[in-house]
């Protein structure tokens, strides 16, 4: 197979003309299939649509002097083959590490049981309905916990830089499960929050189809451990026998991370991010990006970063073109903020997480240290909202015054309950608040109007994990045998897709274990 680069089409122009851009760039007349690899826009020139693409023609040799030309590399994801296995594994939770864990293993024929602490996603939606309109809180099912995991209300946002072959066969499983093809392809694929709901269903009813068992609503509560191996766990109140632990519980999940260190499970704290979520209006975002061709494309994104003058990252993260603000604590007297768009993203403002590195230096010497310095964050932004987790809010203008807003402008912040207007100044720690300065005023002049009238609205805390369950070379915790620590939380990846590869992973290994061929 060949690929391809450099195939340009003009804005507007359908893609069923890459067929003869194709031919030109291949000089040739002879019939060829194509599948489009990725697709981008062009804005070195005038701005045009560029195109990736493998095909398949006869004699592809003849064609691999031309310029733009050369061997595919791209190499499909090979399925393990097994016949059978020693035991049945164990999952803990059901966001994308777990559930791609769950679902190779149950392709596998290896039958996993998950036990996920929060709600299916019919009855999580709901629960998190009621969260935003009325500020009742399920701390066991709201948008950290359920059926998908945090990222099941964060857009579906599928973009990695994972050059690993899981990665595209991750997007292949959820164009099966229902996604729109063109995540295949697309610089920046989502799913959206609507769309991935019907998805984590039929996902869910694979598993079960193929002898898998899925408990919502049990949450683990304690492990028993003997000679390095965990030999039973507790789920709701009931002891069973476990052989191995596979378990992908997500960054909120604090209870579990302290249960895990009671019993002397190796963990290190590690490196985080803090900060808020900013809003603009979408027009801002698309003319600013895009120009003249704003009405002609989809929504535009950005991504931005800088280095302050004392070495400290700040950058936008999780960025939901035509998007909300919206609720994400997952536990009572808290008030965290998050991003999601629906698959459309049509509405009137684009948000961004706006995040400051945080380092262990930072912190007292502890494991818990940023665990604990989030915690106190969004119970302080708690307070500073006033009441029923409304958020604090501010005029960015007004945040880089130190100065409270008493107004707003052209935007209106999309967070749920509203918005209580303060000083962000006083959430904050001085370095986060000098670096959030500092980033705000670089991103002005790299994207010009990025301060204007844009809204502040506080605290963005979960961005990552600040702990890390150590593991060795076989996925496995370098002092519990069994206990395979996979995916976010336990700081092994940094979204859906890095999440669900790290999931792949430790399915593999685990059959590689315990499987017979």
């Amino acid at each position: 197979m060949l690929r391809v680069n450099e195939c340009h089409l003009k804005i507007g122009e359908k893609k069923e003309h890459l067929q003869s851009v194709i031919a030109k760039k291949l000089k040739t007349k002879n019939s060829f299939d194509y599948h489009i690899v990725k697709e981008s826009i062009d804005a070195r020139k005038n701005m045009r649509m560029s195109y990736c693409v493998d095909v398949l023609i006869e004699n592809e040799e003849k064609y691999l002097h031309l310029k733009d030309v050369m061997k595919s590399s791209s190499k499909p994801y090979e399925m393990p083959k097994y016949k059978s296995f020693s035991n049945r594994p164990i999952i803990i939770g059901m966001g994308p590490s777990s559930l791609f864990c769950a679902l190779l293993l149950a392709k596998c024929h290896a039958r996993p049981i998950i036990f996920e602490r929060g709600s299916c996603v019919e009855k999580r939606m709901k629960d998190v309905e009621l969260f935003f309109k009325e500020g009742k809180l399920n701390p066991s099912s709201n948008v950290q916990f359920g059926e998908g995991g945090a990222g099941t209300f964060s857009d579906g946002k599928l973009t990695s830089r994972s050059k690993d072959p899981r990665s595209y066969h991750v997007l292949e499983e959820f164009v099966h499960y229902g996604a729109d093809p063109a995540i295949l392809y697309e610089a920046y694929p989502h799913i959206g929050t609507d769309v991935l709901v019907d998805i984590l269903k039929r996902m869910r009813e694979e598993i079960l189809n193929l002898g898998g068992e899925i408990y919502f609503d049990h949450q683990l509560e304690d492990l028993y451990i003997e000679n390095q191996t965990i030999t039973q766990i507790k789920v709701n109140g009931k002891w069973m026998k476990c052989s191995d632990l596979l378990i992908g519980c997500g960054h909120s999940a604090r209870d579990t991370f302290r249960m895990l260190h009671q019993h002397h499970v190796a963990m290190e704290a590690k490196n985080f991010a803090v900060g808020v979520r900013i809003e603009h209006p979408q027009q801002f975002v698309d003319q600013t990006q895009y120009k003249e061709y704003a009405d002609k494309l989809p929504h535009a994104s950005y991504r931005l970063t800088h280095t302050t003058a004392s070495q400290r990252g700040v950058y936008t993260f999780c960025m939901c073109p035509g998007g909300e603000v919206i609720m994400a604590a997952s536990g009572l007297g808290q008030v965290v903020t998050n991003g999601m768009s629906y698959h459309a993203r049509d509405k009137q403002n684009a948000n961004s997480a706006l995040l400051v590195q945080v380092y262990k230096e930072d912190l007292r010497d502890d494991l818990f240290a940023g665990v604990e310095f989030q915690e106190k964050l969004e119970k302080k932004a708690f307070e500073m909202g006033g009441s029923n987790y409304q958020a604090p809010s501010q005029l960015a203008s007004d945040y880089l015054k130190n100065q409270k807003s008493f107004e707003l402008r052209s935007v209106q912040p999309s967070y749920p309950l509203g918005v209580r207007l303060t000083d962000l100044n006083e959430l904050f720690d001085d370095f986060i608040n000098e670096a959030l300065h500092e980033g705000l005023l670089a991103f002005d002049q790299k994207m010009p109007g990025f301060i204007g009238d844009a809204v502040l609205t506080g605290v963005e805390s979960r961005s990552t994990s600040p702990l890390r369950i150590l593991r060795n070379e076989s996925l496995t915790s370098i002092n519990v045998h069994n206990l395979y620590p996979m995916g976010e939380g336990a700081g092994y990846a940094g979204g859906i897709v890095s999440a669900a590869i790290d999931g792949l992973k430790c399915a593999e290994m685990w059959m590689k274990k315990r499987g017979s061929l």
